[in-house]
C-alpha cells in the first residue's frame, strides 16, 4: 500500500469500532476515547441493559448490543445488526474476558474452560467474523487484549497465563494471514489497571507488595490503556501488525 500521511491528532473520524466487554473496565475506557476521536461505537456485552446504556452515552453515535462473544451465531448476527446499522465496520477491539484464579492443583475444569471459552474462543469468533467484514471491505484494524500474563508466570494464574498466551499466539497468525488484505491485527498486554475490580483484587497488602515488582512503583489506569489502543487503532500505526505492546511499568523486563 502506498504511504499516506496520517492525522497527527490520532482522529478517527467517522470509524466504527466494535469494542467488545464495552461497559466496564478498559473496555469502557476505550470506548469513550474513540468517541472522542470521532469514531462511531458499537459495543458488545454480556450485560442485560447493554442497549440501553450505550444509547444513553453514546445518542446517535453508539449502538449497544447483548451479546455471548462464545456462540458463534450470536456473534454473526451482532456483526450483520452493525453493519446494517453503521453501514460498515472498521475496526475491532477484543475486550471481553475473565479472569478466574486458582492454584494450578486445585484449578476446577469449569474454570479452565469457561476461562478460555471468553478469552480465547470468544476473542477469535469476533475477530473471525469481524476479519471476514473487513476482507471483503477495504482492510481495517483489529486489536485483541493480552495481558502481562502472555509473557511471564503469575501465582494462581495458570488458566488465565494460559489464554492470554493464546491470544498473542492468534493475533500474530491473524495478522500475518490478513497482512495481504490490509488488516493491521495487534494485541496489548497491561500490568495490573486500576478498573474497579483491579482496585478490588489488588487493595491492601497484596497490592502494595506487587507494586514493588514494578520499576514504575505503580498501577496502570483504563485510559493509558485505551491510549494505546488509539495508537493502534489509527492510521499513525498502519505499518504495525502481529506485535504485542506491553504497557506494564517494565514489570516483564526483570
Amino acid at each position: 500500500m502506498e504511504y499516506k500521511g496520517y492525522d497527527i491528532n490520532f482522529g478517527l473520524t467517522d470509524k466504527v469500532a466494535i469494542i467488545t466487554g464495552g461497559l466496564s473496565g478498559i473496555g469502557e475506557a476505550i470506548a469513550a476515547l474513540f468517541a472522542q476521536k470521532g469514531a462511531k461505537i458499537v459495543i458488545f456485552d454480556i450485560k442485560d441493559e447493554t442497549e440501553q446504556l450505550v444509547s444513553e452515552k453514546f445518542k446517535e453515535n453508539g449502538l449497544g448490543i447483548k451479546v455471548d462473544v462464545t456462540n458463534k451465531k450470536n456473534v454473526i448476527q451482532a456483526i450483520a445488526t452493525a453493519k446494517s446499522h453503521f453501514g460498515k465496520i472498521d475496526m475491532l477491539v477484543n475486550s471481553a474476558g475473565v479472569a478466574l484464579l486458582d492454584d494450578a492443583e486445585n484449578l476446577s475444569e469449569e474454570y479452565w474452560d469457561k476461562t478460555f471459552a471468553i478469552n480465547v474462543k470468544g476473542s477469535f469468533l469476533v475477530a473471525q467474523a469481524v476479519g471476514n467484514e473487513l476482507i471483503s471491505g477495504n482492510g481495517g484494524k483489529i486489536i485483541n487484549m493480552a495481558s502481562q500474563a502472555a509473557v511471564v508466570a503469575l501465582d494462581n494464574h495458570v488458566a488465565y497465563c494460559a489464554s492470554k498466551g493464546a491470544i498473542v499466539s492468534m493475533t500474530k497468525v491473524l495478522a500475518y494471514e490478513w497482512a495481504q488484505y490490509d488488516i493491521n491485527v495487534n494485541c496489548i498486554s497491561p500490568t495490573v489497571i486500576l478498573t474497579e475490580l483491579g482496585k478490588k483484587a489488588w487493595a491492601g497488602q497484596v497490592g502494595e507488595e506487587m507494586k514493588k515488582q514494578i520499576p514504575a512503583g505503580r498501577f496502570g489506569y483504563p485510559e493509558e490503556v485505551a491510549a494505546c489502543a488509539l495508537f493502534l487503532a489509527a492510521d499513525a500505526s498502519n505499518l504495525i501488525t502481529g506485535e504485542n505492546l506491553v504497557i506494564d511499568g517494565g514489570y516483564t523486563i526483570k
